[in-house]
């Protein structure tokens, strides 16, 4: 297992960074193709607009052509929820990281550090509209290298963000992720976190049936600790 160390995020990581961040969510695109091949509508779609050529041209021929079609279209539909939200995360947050998390007070964003290079990364900032009597953090921007998987790094970037928090004197950590992200979704139930919900991005990740699952993990406070 080669070492690491977690740090502050620095200016000069930024490229690293971005790459990191683009080529996780990217990653997720065959899963979502296979998950979307799975749905009852898609195998409707396969079997019946096919069935309907042949029925209406009588070419068997053409009905293979539309099946090609329809795999090349729902593969590339599959991949179209995570671009866009990369697209968005490039444009909003990640344009100015250091405006983003650093220059805003109970914010953070932190990599992990092998070999000279960064290989893991996660952010958090306060939540603009917490419930009534609380102060939460939402975690962001949680990805390791899948070179470097494995190794308890992801862990790692959690829980300097739950210590942050304490240090910071929230209440509730709170963040959502992909129901496809399964390696993410078994980290946070296996550290504590509590599902909350789930809901969709928008009309497409509908589309793809691909979810977000809602987390939250509650922090002890100062008196709970006395006790």
């Amino acid at each position: 297992m080669a070492p690491y160390h977690i740090r502050q995020y620095q200016e000069r990581d930024r490229k690293r960074v971005l790459e990191l961040f683009s080529r996780g969510m990217e990653e997720h695109a065959p899963a979502t193709f296979r998950h979307l091949l799975k749905l009852p509508r898609t195998l409707l779609l396969l079997i019946g607009v096919p069935l309907a050529t042949v029925l209406v041209s009588g070419s068997w021929l053409l009905a293979v052509v539309c099946i090609v079609f329809l795999l090349v279209f729902l593969r590339f539909l599959a991949g179209q929820p995570w671009k866009n939200y990369v697209s968005m995360c490039l444009h909003t947050d990640m344009a100015d990281i250091t405006k983003s998390y650093l220059s805003v007070p109970g914010s953070g964003f932190w990599v992990a550090e092998s070999g000279g290079q960064v290989v893991g990364t996660v952010a958090a900032q306060p939540v603009k509209a917490p419930p009534s009597g609380r102060k939460q953090l939402q975690l962001f921007r949680l990805s390791v290298s899948s070179q470097h998987r494995g190794q308890g790094m992801a862990r790692a970037l959690v829980r300097t963000v739950l210590q942050f928090a304490r240090d910071q004197g929230y209440n509730d950590v709170v963040l959502a992720t992909g129901l496809l992200q399964q390696g993410a979704v078994s980290l946070y139930y296996s550290m504590g976190f509590q599902k909350t919900g789930e809901s969709f991005m928008d009309i497409l990740t509908w589309l793809v049936d691909v979810s977000l699952i809602h987390f939250i993990y509650p922090l002890p406070s100062a008196q709970e600790h006395e006790l």
